[in-house]
């Protein structure tokens, strides 16, 4: 039944049915609901809250709640005058109940009784129970199951407010006292739930407990772990604070318990401690890793702040940073910096050190601001910083050999013509050589190409119309130092800077219909900030070169034209009567020809003056500078290169092709043969140099590249074919190949590299998510997009290591018959054959991969096979177990510096991370 929100002014034909004894009853039953039914409204539970308060105030019912007192028509008029403003409605909402069996009232014991499906509904808040009792005379409610013979106890008690669902087993509330038992309650609480046999409520946001047990898991019915809690008391939305609790694991106790136990309870990000690990290593003694603490700073930007201590001394700090704003930008920020020390003071072997390494990663959405751009790539560091630290998120990085750095920002101004400018910043780090390329910034400018004399409207025709010119400028400040030297002012000692203009001036045209031909000339203005002087010591037989501080310019020009073409052919094998697997093979070609005119600067070229020639005679003058080259531009330590010395015309060739076939479908229903490529493509290119006096051919360059298996393996291949011979000293001569009784070629470099990817049908083996961030980090430390080489990984990390796989629902829980895996194969091999050494530079073969046992085991592997040196190259092996809300990891090195091994077990969920064992045996410190 539905009830109407009461008026406040009565007419006589109101008050006369209110004397009659049914209508009364009636009505104080219901207007008794409304009343109380309010106090629900208007004490709504938080998220989180236990059963108690919300079904309590949902059912609050007092008969004391209402007196009906008789009233005149003389009182009835007098409100018309009074002063006192009517007080508000007390219902915002229409009240409804219903029971599927009765309804029922008794005046005896001032009970009211639903029965079977009882419901009551108010505004977006619902209580449904096999059974609602309200007792008048105790001021108490009552909501319970109902027993079916069958099915057993059935129909608990619901209480649902928007998204929130609470489901005890029974609940008894005081209308009076307002304080509530719950039996036997199940409340989600953060990331967890707590079932609780007996729960008292005191107030509005104290919750007292006895015999809880406070478990992550997802049966809640049979929880493979929880942690008991014997008394506990419950802030709803805040905390969570207990006595004597200890870990049961399938409702076998452990002795893993706390005397008193705090769990912190929110919805938004707060800051607290993060536990460190224990454990031993070998040259550093026991250490606490990766301990700290994190703050919660805003909801844009947060701070991880860890620590590492040896009790040799070592120590090592890591700040991780993560930020981000909604359609705006995002990115982070990480530090991080070890102190390491080897073996014991006064002993031979006592090393100190220090590394460091400093990662920036920031990301602008494309909505924010689509005519500028911001963006950020930055990995710097100590050149040793991957190979000697020992934290398990670099270990997919040991084998980097480059640390690169890039920040930049562009701009684009719309309009006729456009113009784009740019600022970079890039950093490059071998970290064999340790030495490091900076250009602190790169500025780019450009105008968009015009065309002067194209029309306003229309396509542009023929070789006038097609002119066109851009304009770019070009301006650096290069920086080359050490790792030694990295952030000190002598890095800065020998910087260059310099501008570079360029104007070039097309135009393209057809020829004969079929042919495509462009002609180009290029103008080129570089300014530089600092020449050379060299002077040639007579007496010291050597150059000597200073630096002379001042602007100075050169400029240049250059012309070029190419002609090309498309040509198709097809191959049919399709006969009368005949219906053969290869139908047709299609070969497109494109030929191109080019010529280059480079003429010679030589103005700017001039000869070193020779110093001290008066201490020599002139015999002895001329015999040294008889070989000597002293001839040199004062521009060969510039930033944009030096002019050319020697006049250059050339013409070079090139040819590009692509094979293509049409096969039978192996479908019968498909009404269309299937395409294959055959060659991605097939590349050939060389040169011819009309002003050289010897080597006029440069050697002919081909590459290529196909896919097979339906695109899983891909194959590219190169080779160098040079025309010229060499002599008895393995110096290339002017000589054919061929007519020193050769080849018309000889060989002299190739390389063949080749990737298989193999799945199988049905699923993904491992966690594609872990792997995915594995390799993310990968990326940001420089290294491989790929798991070959192994992927970074911390188990005890929540941040990288965070979600777990999706079970195959249809899937037994112990046995998997799909098996899916996957693997992944790399093989390379280069040729060298330049002076005739005929031999593998480099052959090897690497591999990964991984196999999902069942739905809970997975093992994963990644190693490689050096062919020409017989070795394994660096090696990974590991497995991981879904223990349900556990997870078990365990990743092992066999052999190499880094030989190691980490296994983890720990509960999933991020509030109990900490809630876990770790063992690792770390590989030693190598000097």
């Amino acid at each position: 039944m539905a009830i109407q929100k009461p008026s406040h002014t009565f007419t006589k034909i109101h008050l006369k049915a209110l004397r009659t004894n049914n209508f009364k009853i009636l009505f104080a039953l219901s207007f008794t609901v409304f009343i109380n039914t309010l106090s629900f409204a208007q004490d709504i539970p938080e998220k989180g809250k236990t059963i108690n308060r919300s079904v309590k105030d949902s059912l609050i019912i007092s008969t004391d709640s209402l007196s009906i007192p008789e009233i005149s028509e003389k009182s009835q008029d007098s409100t018309l005058t009074d002063s006192v403003a009517p007080k508000k409605d007390l219902l915002e909402h229409i009240v409804k109940y219903h029971a599927t069996d009765y309804t029922r009232f008794s005046q005896k014991t001032q009970k009211l009784y639903l029965y079977n499906e009882a419901k009551i509904d108010y505004g977006d808040m619902n209580i449904t129970a096999g059974s609602i009792t309200i007792d008048y005379n105790k001021n108490t409610v009552y909501a319970k199951g109902i027993t079916d013979s069958i099915q057993g106890y059935t129909q608990k008690p619901v209480f649902t407010q928007g998204s929130n669902v609470v489901e005890p087993d029974s609940i008894v509330f005081n209308t009076d006292t307002k304080k509530a038992l719950i039996f036997n309650s199940k409340t989600e609480q953060g990331e967890g739930t707590v079932i609780a046999s007996i729960t008292k409520k005191e107030n509005d946001s104290v919750y007292f407990l006895k015999n809880a047990k406070y478990t992550t898991a997802k049966d809640l019915e049979d929880p493979e772990y929880y942690i008991k809690l014997r008394k506990a008391k419950i802030v709803p939305g805040k905390k969570i604070v207990t006595g004597l609790a200890n870990l049961f694991i399938y409702d076998v106790p452990t002795p893993l318990g706390l005397p008193f136990g705090f769990f912190p309870q929110s919805e938004k990000q707060t800051s607290g401690v993060i536990i460190p690990t224990f454990g031993e290593q070998n040259d550093r003694g026991f250490f606490l890793q990766n301990g700290g603490y994190y703050f919660a700073i805003n909801d844009y930007v947060d701070l991880a702040v860890l620590g590492d201590y040896y009790t040799n001394g070592s120590y090592g700090t890591r700040l991780e940073s993560t930020y981000a704003k909604r359609y705006r930008f995002r990115g982070n920020v990480g530090f991080r910096y070890e102190n390491l020390i080897t073996s014991e003071r006064g002993f031979p072997d006592y090393a100190r050190r220090t590394i460091y390494n400093l990662r920036w990663s920031h990301s602008q959405d494309s909505k924010a601001n689509p005519s500028s751009r911001f963006s950020a790539s930055v990995n710097l560091g100590s050149s040793t910083y991957y190979r000697n630290s020992v934290n398990q998120v670099n270990s997919g990085a040991f084998l980097n050999n480059t640390l690169s750095s890039s920040v930049s920002y562009s701009k684009t101004f719309q309009g006729e013509p456009q113009v784009n400018f740019s600022l970079t910043a890039t950093h490059s780090q071998n970290t064999n050589t340790q030495t490091i390329n900076m250009t602190l910034p790169t500025f780019q400018g450009s105008v968009g190409r015009m065309y002067p004399f194209a029309t306003k409207e229309g396509s542009k025709k023929g070789i006038i119309q097609n002119i066109n010119l851009q304009y770019n400028i070009r301006a650096e400040n290069r920086i080359q130092t050490t790792d030694s030297l990295f952030f000190k002012k002598e890095m800065f000692d020998d910087a260059k800077a310099g501008f570079q203009h360029s104007i070039p001036l097309s135009t393209n045209f057809k020829v004969f219909k079929y042919f495509s031909m462009s002609a180009s000339t290029n103008y080129n203005e570089v300014w530089t900030f600092k020449t050379i002087n060299k002077t040639f010591d007579a007496v010291e037989r050597q150059n000597e070169t200073t630096t002379v501080n001042g602007f100075d310019t050169f400029r240049t020009y250059n012309f070029s034209t190419s002609l090309g073409t498309t040509i198709y052919g097809m191959f049919n094998f399709e006969k009368e009567g005949k219906d053969p697997k290869i139908q047709k093979i299609r070969h497109v070609m494109r030929p191109s020809i080019s010529y280059n005119i480079n003429p010679s600067f030589d103005k700017y070229y001039e000869s070193a003056e020779v110093v001290n020639a008066d201490l020599v005679t002139q015999s002895e003058l001329d015999l040294i500078l008889e070989n000597r080259n002293l001839e040199y531009t004062r521009f060969e330590q510039g930033v944009f290169g030096t002019p050319s010395k020697n006049f250059s015309s050339s013409m070079g060739i090139s040819i590009s092709n692509n094979f293509e076939a049409k096969v039978k479908d192996k479908d019968s229903t498909a009404t269309e043969p299937k395409k294959v490529m055959l060659l991605n493509n097939l590349n050939f290119s060389t040169s011819y140099n009309f002003a050289g006096d010897s080597l006029q051919w440069s050697p002919v360059r081909m590459s290529g590249g196909t896919q097979l298996f339906n695109n899983k393996m891909s194959i590219n291949f190169g080779a160098t074919l040079d025309p010229y011979a060499l002599d008895n000293n393995n110096r290339k001569i002017d000589k054919f190949n061929i007519d020193n009784g050769g080849s018309l070629f000889r060989l002299t470099s190739a390389n063949l590299t080749a990737s298989w990817s193999l799945s199988s049908k049905k699923g993904n083996a491992g966690n594609d998510k872990d792997k995915q961030r594995g390799i993310e980090e990968n990326l940001r430390s420089g290294g491989r997009d790929d798991d070959l080489f192994g992927i970074s990984e911390d188990f005890a990390n929540q941040q990288i290591n965070n979600d777990r796989s999706q079970e195959d629902k249809t899937q037994s829980e112990f046995y998997n018959h799909n098996i899916p895996w996957n693997l992944r194969i790399a093989y390379a091999v280069n040729y060298s054959n330049s002076r005739r050494q005929n031999e593998i530079s480099s052959h090897s073969l690497m591999f990964s991969g991984d196999v999902k046992l069942t739905d809970k085991w997975s093992i994963r592997a990644s190693s490689g096979y050096d062919l020409k040196n017989a070795g394994f190259t660096y090696t990974t092996l590991g497995f991981d177990r879904d223990l349900l809300s556990w997870k078990m990891n365990f990743s092992w090195i066999p052999f190499s510096t880094r030989t190691s091994w980490n296994f983890f077990i720990g509960i999933s969920s991020s509030i109990l991370k900490d809630l876990k064992y770790e063992k690792r045996r770390q590989p030693d410190i190598q000097l």
